[in-house]
């Protein structure tokens, strides 16, 4: 995507450059045969996003109008643009309907197409709380399970990755002030499994800047707070994080009192993408304009930020004045 690198230090953390080719934006866009896969991380959030982006590949490839393509399923450009996007699943009449368009009749090849739409259209292990999710928060789910690196700033709550169950219990609850033992319990749970991620040995490198706000907010009462504080510093020595707090003292900050999330990928055919989290819904940029926008802001909060040492000092102060 052309995003500028990080140059930092291991006080600091790095968000790595692509490669010259990919800055100059010249990723190479030819159409790939596709074939069955194992479920990579991500799981159908990210296939889907492969097989939209070869769909238009294969679309491109052949000369075919979005216009011609959305008559073919019936449906409009913004159909085409949300299937080619891996917004949405797959119909598998609409992927043969298309593959006919595009000149693609080799039986064989064809099947290898419609299963690969299969295995997109396969739930994902949070499809056992799809009740409790609105439909924009899923996709985030699946980005942060194929993010090579997550960075995020946070200026009220604790990330969510970086969150104790009571904690994550005492944020619920002022939204969920009605809901029932049972439904509270199981957002939570959600919580945590989305927190595995951090711990396994493939997944991501998480950089997280927080406001100094966040933790002068004792959210479930003092006790529940110590608890998180020292959650956060436990958590900040393992060697794919890396944790900073934002002071006070910074003044005022690049991001506006807005929250970020940036992940990027090691599938090439997958963009970074900035995530912008509001009271009922969500954003999700992957142009490089707007991602080289958010990657200065996050750049220069982790700049004004404390280093990984003396934010661990800063948590312990603030945890034993508490």
């Amino acid at each position: 995507m052309g995003v500028p690198s990080v140059t930092s230090n291991s006080e600091h953390g790095d968000w790595p450059s692509h490669t010259p080719a990919e800055a100059a934006g010249s990723r190479p866009d030819t159409v790939v045969r596709p074939s069955p896969l194992e479920e990579p991380r991500g799981g159908p959030t990210v296939l889907r996003i492969l097989l939209g982006t070869q769909l238009r590949r294969l679309r491109e490839a052949r000369g075919v109008s979005r216009d011609a393509a959305a008559d073919v399923i019936r449906g409009s450009q913004a159909k085409i643009s949300r299937l080619e996007l891996g917004r949405v699943g797959y119909k598998e009449r609409d992927v043969t309907d298309l593959l006919t368009l595009y000149g693609v009749v080799d039986p064989v090849e064809r099947e290898e197409w419609l299963g690969l739409a299969r295995q997109a259209n396969s739930p994902g292990w949070w499809h056992q709380y799809s009740d409790l999710l609105p439909s924009w928060f899923e996709p985030l789910l699946g980005l942060e399970e194929a993010a090579a690196i997550i960075r995020t700033y946070q200026v009220q709550f604790v990330p969510g990755l970086l969150q104790t169950a009571e904690y994550a219990r005492a944020v619920t609850a002022l939204d969920r002030s009605d809901a029932a033992p049972d439904e509270l319990q199981r957002r939570v749970d959600l919580r945590m499994r989305r927190q595995e991620l951090i711990t396994r040995t493939d997944g991501p490198k998480l950089w997280a800047v927080l406001d100094e706000g966040i933790l002068r907010r004792p959210l479930g009462g003092a006790p529940v707070m110590r608890a998180q504080i020292d959650h956060l510093l436990e958590i900040s020595e393992l060697p794919g994080v890396t944790l900073q707090i934002s002071p006070f003292s910074a003044g005022g900050t690049a991001a506006a009192g807005c929250p970020i999330t940036l992940m990027r990928f090691t599938e090439p055919d997958l963009p970074d993408v900035v995530y912008l989290e509001q009271v009922a819904s969500a954003l999700y940029l992957d142009k490089r304009e707007d991602v080289d926008r958010y990657q200065l802001v996050m750049d220069r909060l982790s700049t004004m930020a404390k280093p990984r040492t003396g934010s661990r000092d800063f948590l312990k102060r603030i945890r034993d004045e508490l």
